[in-house]
């Protein structure tokens, strides 16, 4: 009877072993409503096309050799969702506890610190929009230490060109 319920079981229990699975990253198309990967899973086993689904409003395209978290419908490997994909070679690392981070294969980060937004641009920052408003008491272009630069409605004297009233907190450098 043990043997016959084993026996009996086994389908079963082989479906739920194979439900989740690691994988290694080969192809990616990325051209598509959603992302489809190609992966390399059990030893021998390779999935084409296997969908990648992503949160809204944030997308990626990894490099192959990324990994991947994978879950089989059912446990029909014939059904892959990749639900997430990992890649530790480019990992943003050094962050504390509750930090969040944004971030690229390049270096390039938003980072939502504890003491700051730090955006980090390895070759520049571009900001693109029909209006940018900057709302701070204290303004430091080109970092720390620059000099005063007088903003519209400050008093200027012509003839040196110091700033002769308005804020002291709009410098650069």
């Amino acid at each position: 009877m043990r043997d016959m319920m084993r026996h009996l079981m086994k389908p079963v229990e082989d479906r739920v072993r194979l439900m989740l699975s690691r994988a290694i990253v080969g192809l990616i198309d990325d051209n598509r409503t959603a992302q489809a990967l190609q992966l390399d899973l059990l030893s021998d086993e390779t999935q084409d096309d296997v969908e990648r689904f992503q949160n809204y409003g944030f997308t990626s395209h990894p490099h192959p050799g990324a990994e991947a978290l994978v879950g089989f419908v059912g446990g029909l490997r014939s059904h892959g969702i990749v639900f997430a994909v990992e890649d530790r070679r480019y990992r943003a690392r050094a962050l504390q506890q509750g930090e969040v981070a944004i971030y690229d294969d390049l270096g390039n980060m938003v980072l939502l610190g504890r003491e700051a937004i730090t955006v980090t641009g390895v070759a520049r920052v571009e900001v693109a929009a029909p209006v940018v408003l900057v709302d701070s008491a204290d303004l430091r272009l080109g970092g720390e230490g620059g000099a005063k630069i007088a903003r519209v409605g400050d008093d200027v004297d012509l003839g040196t060109g110091k700033i002769i009233t308005g804020s002291d907190k709009v410098t650069a450098a």
